[in-house]
């Protein structure tokens, strides 16, 4: 699986959701964009195929960060979950240290000594206490870590940490992405606490299969300069994860690793009280998240296992929102919609049928479907459509499915990708 190590730009790719007027987005952002962070990336030969290859990431706030995870609900979860689970649960936190290309997954009490030693060495490179290092792994299910290489590549890595190395670690965490996901904004408080201070939330992420809610086959870092408390943390993560990453569905599987960390130093106002539930700057800060968050979510979506289109499937008029977001999933799971839209194919059928088969309340004579804009069905019966238009329209890099099930007021939007041949060949290859 190839891979770039060159700085993907998100936001000039039209893959990012509508700008919101009150974020500046940062050109180049990601991890490191917000004040008091350094980040780094290096080659811990981890994979002995390519031993150049960035497998090793530290992320770090030079002073100590509230934070807040969310991880996978997958029962078959890695150790290093456990173990980062446990550890922000404190909500504090100095460094996240990342690995790719193991996974720590299944590998009993050995590979739970091995995470709990992967915090601690950490914590020693960082001269803070175990419990203040969070941890996360990515790759093959079932290896041990080779503990020599990791405690080398950690040692290695520490003195690397930058202000400007923020790409490095976002490229150390890939397994089969194609390229780094990392996205930043910033904006002046309105908030007369904080005395019109300027904010800045960027993070990075990987994740290209195993993608399916439940967070995903991911790992995340969500980095931001404002006096986030924790209580403020956790909401806004939370709140941030079930709206974007959780909209997110490539394969339909939940991976074992998945792990989303946010942290919050206070670094853009020193000696201002740490920002409350209720407040301006907390609403302002649970946007920001939202923003970085879905935007990092849509490009995951788009850099799928093999995929060449991102998929957007919106369901309206459902009978509630649950509703909705299981229609919206059955469509975008559809192996039947996926391959259609690959091939260019306006099936709108097959979709019409994924809703069917979902289980939600519907009676088809009351439903409405548009693909790229251009409505084929309406109240249950086809509408006649040009068919060179619509090749054109599948030209786009974005394909948008839009239906409404006209049975109330419930409404969901999925994201996903086509499916392609690649995604045979890259996931039958995995292993070797």
């Amino acid at each position: 699986m190839s891979y770039s190590t060159d700085f993907f730009d998100i936001s000039g790719l039209a893959l990012e959701p509508p700008a919101l007027d009150d974020f500046a987005v940062i050109e180049r952002g990601g991890v490191t964009s917000a004040q008091g962070f350094k980040a780094c990336g290096v080659a811990g030969c981890f994979r002995p195929a390519t031993p150049d290859r960035l497998d090793l990431a530290i992320v770090a706030s030079d002073a100590p960060a509230r934070c807040a995870g969310t991880f996978t609900k997958n029962e078959f979860y890695a150790a290093p979950v456990a173990v980062s689970r446990e550890h922000s649960a404190q909500g504090c936190a100095k460094g996240v240290v990342i690995n790719s290309g193991t996974a720590n997954a299944a590998t009993g009490t050995v590979g739970m000594d091995n995470a709990r030693r992967m915090a601690a060495i950490g914590a020693e490179a960082l001269g803070c206490a175990t419990e203040e290092v969070l941890i996360a792994s990515t790759g093959v299910i079932g290896r041990h870590m080779d503990m020599g290489k990791l405690e080398a590549a950690i040692r290695a890595a520490a003195p690397k940490l930058s202000a400007d190395a923020g790409h490095d670690a976002a490229v150390a965490i890939l397994t089969t992405d194609t390229h780094a996901k990392e996205f930043a904004v910033s904006w002046t408080t309105a908030d007369p606490a904080y005395d019109k201070a300027t904010f800045t939330v960027g993070g990075m992420a990987k994740g290209a299969g195993m993608i399916m809610p439940n967070m995903a086959t991911m790992i995340s870092v969500i980095t931001t300069d404002a006096p986030l408390g924790q209580t403020c943390c956790q909401q806004a993560l939370s709140a941030a994860v079930d709206g974007s990453f959780n909209k997110v569905t490539v394969d339909g599987d939940t991976s074992t690793n998945d792990t989303c960390l946010l942290m919050a130093n206070g670094a853009a106002a020193a000696g201002a009280p740490w920002i409350e539930p209720g407040s301006i700057a907390a609403d302002e800060c649970a946007a920001a998240v939202a923003y970085v968050c879905t935007t990092i979510a849509r490009a995951m979506a788009a850099d799928g296992e093999g995929a060449t289109k991102l998929l957007t499937v919106h369901i309206a008029g459902a009978a509630n929102d649950a509703e909705a977001e299981t229609a919206a999933r059955t469509v975008a799971n559809s192996m039947l919609v996926k391959t259609a839209i690959f091939g260019h194919d306006a099936n709108w059928g097959r979709i019409a049928a994924a809703i069917g088969r979902s289980g939600v309340r519907m009676r088809q004579e009351n439903m409405d479907i548009d693909l790229m804009g251009v409505n084929v069905l309406k109240a249950g019966l086809p509408v006649p459509f040009d068919e060179d238009d619509m090749l054109v329209r599948f030209e786009a890099p974005e394909i948008v499915i839009d239906a409404d099930l006209g049975e109330g007021e419930g409404e969901s939007t999925i994201w996903s990708c086509d499916l392609t041949f690649d995604y045979v060949h890259i996931n039958g290859d995995y292993r070797s």
